[in-house]
């Protein structure tokens, strides 16, 4: 009798953080690292993790993050020496997952200064992105992403942030053939109505489920509820390695 061997599954998820301030603020990033340990994920893309002025200081404290969640952030990236993240972002894993992390910053071009964090693991890799305020922006951003993507290999691809897309399909072109998964609104937190946080992912993942993480706390730690989703690498992924995105 043959064992069926089942591929291995991971939560993804991603939030944007809006500096830790919620909707008006104060400044209380643990309704934030609640929401992020509620999402029980085991890589999580953020954006706004610091503030914008000065050196940018980090809005998430990083010594609390791993007692809060269990996860730990990429290695350091940052913006400036108080840093957390890279032009604002940063991605949380799990420890036994960050052991074979391969981090790389990723500039991107636009009118503002934007850049994409790409995480490399045995079997995939990670792409936490904020894209910018103008559709002509965002389309030059992820053409370079995926080009980017390309040339680091041709593993299974999950690509996930905060697109700053409010419609369906334009601007979103060159994630083609990618499944892009948009679960319901995110933004804004009180009353979600545009789907701007989206997960896009290769062909070679099956997608067991998603939704938008909608509870009272998150509704109140920021402007964005986060989205999540569960994949698993098909076993396709890794008779054909050679697939691309």
């Amino acid at each position: 009798m043959s064992l069926l061997i089942q591929p291995p599954k991971f939560r993804f998820a991603t939030y944007n953080l809006h500096k830790c301030r919620g909707m008006t603020g104060p400044h209380a990033p643990e309704r934030n690292l609640q929401v992020i340990a509620d999402l029980d994920a085991d890589v999580v893309a953020l954006q706004e993790v610091d503030f914008r002025l000065g050196n940018r200081p980090e809005a998430l404290p990083r010594a609390l993050i791993e007692e809060a969640t269990g996860m730990v952030p990429a290695p350091f990236l940052g913006t400036g020496e108080n840093s957390l993240g890279w032009h604002g972002q940063t991605i949380l894993m799990r420890p036994e997952i960050a052991q074979n992390a391969q981090i790389r910053r990723l500039p991107l071009p636009g009118i503002e200064p934007r850049g994409a964090i790409a995480l490399r693991l045995p079997g995939f890799t990670f792409v936490a992105m904020h894209l910018g305020l103008l559709r002509s922006s965002r389309r030059a951003q992820l053409a370079r992403i995926i080009a980017q993507a390309g040339r680091m290999g041709s593993a299974p691809l999950v690509l996930t942030g905060d697109f700053n897309e409010w419609h369906d399909s334009r601007g979103l072109e060159a994630l083609a053939p990618m499944n892009i998964i948009a679960p319901g609104p995110s933004w804004p937190a009180p009353f979600p109505r545009l789907r701007y946080d989206r997960i896009a992912v290769s062909p070679s993942f099956q997608i067991i489920g998603s939704g938008v993480h909608d509870s009272r706390i998150a509704r109140l730690a920021s402007d964005h509820l986060p989205i999540w989703a569960d994949l698993a690498i098909t076993p396709e992924a890794h008779l054909h390695p050679h697939l691309k995105v």
